[in-house]
């Protein structure tokens, strides 16, 4: 059982990870005069100074060596940096080009794909409830595929590189400052890469448009890391089933952002697909909470059980004692 300051802090740091996540849309918004190409590329470049820097600070090396002696996990967070690279790169566009709310959808889709991804490459298997939360997020996807159409592409493509960036992510076993570190590492050379290209080309907007754009750009890598650490110090602080209702702030905050803020567009057919992805995520959620307090009532029970057995035992022993002592 965790302390109750140590739940009120992760709650803390869980409440500004994804309130931060949430309204990153406002911070692209205000690069809307730059490429989202070039805005991506300065995130990444960015961010490995960021990383740096972090690492200085808490005196963390000691992962690097042994790291290098795993060509398989290097691969593996090679893929998970060019997945979330597509995944940041589509939400910066997606910002740029009013969708916000197409890409909050996305968002709210991913721990429906999640457990698609478990039951297809980790076999998982699914509960009656989890079965049905996903038959409602298929049909959520039909019925707003024919009201855009088409398929809502953004949407599923956010999703499946998110869930897919999970998926490595726990093949990887990397700690979250670790793993930012050498996805950014990665993702470095290529991005600069794209800005000398861009600058050679007279194309760049970091020198054009003035010193707070220049700021804002610098600034992304920071945006970048700050809700990750604030993410990694809510989870060794709070239960996962806790960590899993938070998540849905991010999306959820996306969407008033693009309804209230970004004044997008909301038909009906629009918001019958986001009511039934709604419906599945309360479904996925009441029968997460219900999972865990059964699995909680099940090892209490097996302690006080344990308990039981101990207790007689130890009254079994003292009365052999006890006889033992009359009897001499």
């Amino acid at each position: 059982m965790q302390p109750s300051s140590q739940t009120r802090t992760g709650l803390v740091f869980g409440l500004a990870a994804y309130g931060m996540w949430g309204l990153l849309p406002l911070y692209w918004h205000l690069l809307e005069s730059t490429p989202a190409a070039e805005t991506l590329a300065h995130r990444m470049v960015w961010s490995l100074p960021t990383a740096v820097a972090i690492l200085v600070l808490l005196r963390r090396w000691g992962w690097i060596r042994p790291l290098l002696k795993e060509p398989r996990r290097i691969g593996l967070l090679f893929l998970a940096a060019s997945v979330i690279s597509v995944n940041w790169g589509l939400f910066i566009w997606a910002v740029a080009n009013d969708r916000v709310i197409e890409a909050s959808l996305g968002y709210f889709i991913n721990p429906l794909v999640s457990i698609a991804f478990g039951v297809l490459l980790l076999r998982e298997r699914l509960r009656r409830t989890q079965w049905l939360a996903v038959a409602i997020g298929v049909l959520a996807v039909v019925v707003l595929s024919v009201g855009y159409g088409q398929l809502p592409w953004l949407s599923i493509v956010l999703a499946f590189s998110f869930a897919t960036y999970g998926l490595l992510k726990k093949r990887v076993q990397l700690d979250g400052v670790e793993s930012f570190s050498t996805e950014t590492a990665m993702q470095f050379l290529p991005a600069l890469g794209v800005l000398l290209y861009l600058g050679s080309r007279g194309e760049a907007t970091f020198a054009t448009d003035g010193p707070a754009h220049a700021l804002l750009l610098a600034c992304t890598g920071i945006a970048t890391a700050l809700p990750l650490i604030f993410f990694g110090a809510a989870a060794v602080r709070l239960p996962l089933s806790t960590i899993g209702l938070l998540q849905y702030m991010a999306p959820a905050f996306m969407f008033v952002l693009g309804l209230l803020v970004f004044h997008e567009p909301m038909p009906a057919e629009r918001w019958a697909g986001f009511g039934l992805v709604w419906a599945a995520l309360v479904l996925l959620t009441w029968d997460a909470l219900r999972h865990a307090h059964r699995g909680r009532a099940e090892l209490r029970a097996r302690a006080a059980e344990a308990a039981a057995t101990a207790a007689a035992g130890q009254a079994s022993s003292e009365a052999t004692t006890e006889s033992i002592t009359a009897r001499q």
